[in-house]
């Protein structure tokens, strides 16, 4: 019995300790879009419906990035956003049934999957999804692993101040997951200051600065 118990153990400790940790929500870092060259195995994005659209009842939003057969790729849902205003309508079943599966010839992931294997079979690590949905886009909201790499761009009109990229790594720093930090703001402000650059920008304190002043006090 002993013995038993001693195997399940180990076996459960194997298990969970090759799973991949997870990250945190990054930070947000308003006016910039978000990209990846590379996802980690077991990441999960969603997409979400354009302005003027809902999904489908029933229908799952979200991808995952899985390996099989040592091969990472992307496990694509049926997903479709139909217009708002079609609730409103008494389309008969078959047909609505014809074009769901006409949506599911169309929007078939197979060929995504075949494209991405030789690129990205000796990294383990999905490419970045390129299934086409119609009246969709992937969202801000994801489920990152350790190792995930995000590239940050301001958006146009928000790049007046360099740098107007860069990159945050989520990793584990002395048994935490983190992100590193981002050393940009995206702003319109072209100017030399500007009361939100908060951080980095921070003014050093030297002895020539305070040399001469008193205890408590700092010249301005």
């Amino acid at each position: 019995m002993e013995l038993k118990c001693l195997l399940m153990w180990l076996l459960f400790g194997s298990v969970t300790g090759n799973k991949p940790g997870r990250c945190p929500d990054p930070p947000r870092t308003e006016f910039a879009d978000v990209t990846a060259e590379t996802y980690q195995v077991e990441t999960r994005l969603y997409y979400e419906c354009d302005s003027g659209y809902t999904r489908r009842s029933g229908q799952y939003s979200g991808i995952r990035c899985q390996k099989r057969q040592q091969v990472a790729s992307w496990d694509y849902k049926i997903f479709e956003c139909i217009d708002e205003k079609t609730l409103l309508s008494t389309a008969p079943t078959m047909e609505l049934a014809l074009t769901q599966k006409s949506q599911r010839t169309m929007q078939s992931p197979a060929p995504q999957k075949r494209q991405n294997l030789s690129e990205f079979k000796q990294k383990d690590v999905c490419g970045p999804p390129d299934a086409i949905i119609p009246h969709a886009s992937l969202s801000q909201k994801a489920q990152y692993y350790v190792g995930q790499v995000l590239h940050f761009k301001c958006q146009r009109g928000y790049d007046k101040l360099p740098p107007t990229s860069g990159n945050r790594t989520c990793k584990e720093e002395n048994g935490k997951i983190i992100w590193t930090p981002l050393d940009m703001r995206c702003t319109n402000d072209s100017g030399s200051s500007n009361p939100s650059f908060s951080s980095p920008v921070i003014l050093p304190v030297t002895e020539n600065t305070v040399s001469g002043t008193e205890p408590g006090k700092c010249e301005i």
